[in-house]
């Protein structure tokens, strides 16, 4: 086997601009709420960055894992509940090579944009969006408050 001599591609060096979405796959609060494949956001993922580049609009791409999200809170009589849920995380990062003419401000529209359909599609209220050492979360029932 010949040895490959790589190089760095012209235009792909720049800052690290990564990104993370979590979204559960259960859907609502009721433990017994249906649970979704991960491969139901791969597809709904697939369809949004096809739509965007068919418009000719840039898109955002990475790796969906499945995870489980484990939390406890306090209850009233003093003792505290636990609970776990299963969740879709999308990582990946706005590439300079691709993605570097954009300000952070459109990849966040991006983000936002890809997590509302994720969570519509997989019938869920909050979604969990972190970008460049911030995170936020959107909430359908929201208010703007």
């Amino acid at each position: 086997m010949s040895e490959t001599a790589y190089r760095i591609v012209p235009n792909s060096l720049g800052p690290r601009r990564d990104f993370r979405i979590t979204v559960g796959l259960r859907e609502g609060w009721d433990p017994e709420g249906r649970v979704y494949d991960v491969s139901e956001a791969v597809r709904t993922a697939r369809a949004w960055m096809r739509r965007r580049v068919e418009q000719g609009l840039p898109a955002l791409s990475g790796m969906f894992t499945r995870g489980e999200v484990t939390y406890a809170w306090p209850k009233e009589d003093g003792t505290a509940g636990s609970d776990r849920e299963p969740v879709a995380i999308f990582d990946g990062e706005a590439v300079h090579a691709y993605l570097g003419h954009l300000p952070d401000a459109d990849i966040e529209a991006m983000l936002n944009e890809l997590a509302s359909e994720l969570g519509q599609a997989l019938g869920q209220e909050r979604l969990y969006v972190s970008f460049c050492g911030r995170n936020w979360i959107l909430d359908a029932g929201a208010d703007g408050a």
